[in-house]
């Protein structure tokens, strides 16, 4: 009997050992897809030109800055976000700043009814806005919509070097 405890015990020892190991792999696993995913989106959204801020538009409602790349305006218009999450899996959005907050313009995150989340905020309480209201960037777990996400969020910036927008790109939990 005592064979068999011991015997248990190494397996058990073994698996929980295995087992906390694999838990810093999944996050170093999800911590490459988010910078993937953001470097993608980045990449995508340069190849149509220069951010930029002209005018406003209504955007589920609200009459906020539009934001464009290029000559490609972003407000309602999902392709450039659907792509991305085409090639890389997840979630993206392209936020514009509106004020002191910002505003979904551009998303396939989703609400509890199954629209895309344009129009919602970035969470002002949130982990990324501390990080973006310094222009830097943010990379970790978020709670967006009341759902965990694993996340990147980076500064659209003007050619002059003005926050104008985020990047943001996230894997559910």
């Amino acid at each position: 009997m005592s064979l068999h405890k011991a015997i248990i015990s190494t397996l058990t020892a073994s698996l929980l050992t295995g087992g906390v190991a694999l838990v810093p792999m999944t996050a170093l696993a999800q911590d490459a897809k988010v910078t993937a995913a953001m470097e993608l989106l980045k990449s995508k959204a340069n190849e149509l030109g220069p951010p930029k801020i002209e005018g406003t538009d209504a955007v589920a409602g609200k009459e906020v800055p539009a934001i464009y790349f290029g000559s490609t305006k972003m407000n309602n218009n999902f392709t450039l976000v659907d792509e991305v999450v085409k090639e890389a899996g997840g979630t993206a959005t392209i936020f514009v700043k509106s004020g002191e907050e910002y505003v979904r313009v551009a998303t396939n995150v989703k609400k509890d009814d199954g629209a895309r989340a344009i129009g919602t905020i970035l969470d002002p309480k949130g982990k990324a806005i501390e990080s973006i209201k310094k222009g830097e960037a943010f990379y970790g777990e978020v709670d967006i919509l009341g759902k965990p996400y694993v996340t990147g969020y980076d500064p659209i910036r003007d050619p002059d070097k003005h926050v104008i927008g985020i990047y943001y790109v996230g894997y559910l939990k």
